[in-house]
């Protein structure tokens, strides 16, 4: 009779049973995968298939109307195309000078605003962190409105001081517009960094830069030999973080440019969507962002290395 019931238990029960007759470790452990199994379920349901997926498809010659496997000939047909070529290069010079600027400006706004009283700096706190929590399109029109070549105030301004003695098409002029996407672009990125180097400077041991600071050291020693090193992880989250963020640059191109004039502000993922949903070239498409993976796998790497060896020393 025993076995018999023991055999009629439901599921929940014997789990329950299982789980009750597991070792402590092994049951913290069992919990924790419980507790992670949402977050994973999610995580592969919206980012690993679609990675798995894409890279699949990038293989075939995917469209609307065909579903045929070209290996990797997609891979080296974006390397004789002139137009990925041109995005790939304006998305590397968007990176190498818009990150930089964006991480050193970021610093030195930081660590001014730190000596600052706090209500002064939760001011300038919220003001530069407000084209962050603002929408796109928002700042997008605001800044369309700036580079208007007819009612723009910028062009305004300049006339007005002599500086040009005509209107200049901002983002229609491709000695210009490259140079229009950059500056929005940083003015969008600092608020973030900024945040986190002030509260990464709030975190460091204040007896250790006041104790440089009674040994004599001046304002940049105590930068370069306390705070510096305090604050190496936050500089890396900040580099690698922008440059990803940079290098998925879109919703500016799409909005101002177009990547125009002449796809001189075209950047990779902008290509990605007029090639994917204009031109329907699915499989070509996921093979740019392929491509575009591996760029940013390979300058993170170089990052995590660069800046894991500066903390060790």
């Amino acid at each position: 009779m025993n076995e018999i019931k023991n055999k009629s238990k439901n599921p929940f029960d014997i789990i329950r049973n299982w789980y009750k007759n597991l070792s402590i470790d092994k049951r913290q452990t069992v919990t924790s995968y419980l507790f992670l199994a949402p977050a994973l379920a999610f995580f592969s349901l919206f980012v690993v298939i679609p990675i798995i997926t894409g890279v699949v498809t990038s293989l075939f010659n995917y469209t609307n109307k065909k579903f045929e496997f070209v290996f990797l000939n997609n891979y080296i047909k974006l390397f004789s195309n002139e137009i990925f070529l041109k995005s790939l290069k304006n998305t590397v010079v968007l990176v190498l000078v818009a990150v930089p600027i964006i991480v050193i400006f970021s610093l030195f706004t930081a660590v001014v605003l730190y000596k600052k009283n706090a209500v002064l700096r939760s001011v300038f706190r919220g003001i530069f962190y407000l084209p962050v929590v603002t929408g796109t399109v928002a700042v997008v029109v605001v800044w369309k409105w700036m580079f208007d070549p007819y009612s723009g105030v910028l062009n305004y301004v300049l006339m007005r001081a002599g500086v040009i003695a005509q209107e200049i098409q901002w983002l229609g002029d491709k000695r210009f517009a490259f140079w229009a996407i950059v500056i929005i672009l940083i003015t969008t990125s600092v608020g973030q960094p900024i945040i986190l180097y002030i509260a990464a400077l709030g975190n460091l041991d204040v007896s250790q830069v006041e104790a440089a600071q009674i040994d004599g050291a001046t304002d940049w020693q105590v930068f370069k030999y306390v705070k510096w090193p305090g604050i190496l992880p936050t500089t890396l989250y900040v580099v690698v973080i922008t440059t990803i963020n940079t290098f998925q640059c879109f919703s500016l191109i799409q909005l101002l440019t177009s990547g125009g004039p002449n796809y001189n502000t075209s950047t990779i993922m902008y290509l990605v969507y007029e090639t994917a949903f204009k031109q329907y070239k699915f499989g070509y498409a996921n093979a740019m962002g392929v491509v575009l993976a591996i760029i940013i796998g390979i300058f993170s790497l170089i990052q995590f290395k660069v800046f894991t060896e500066k903390e060790v020393k």
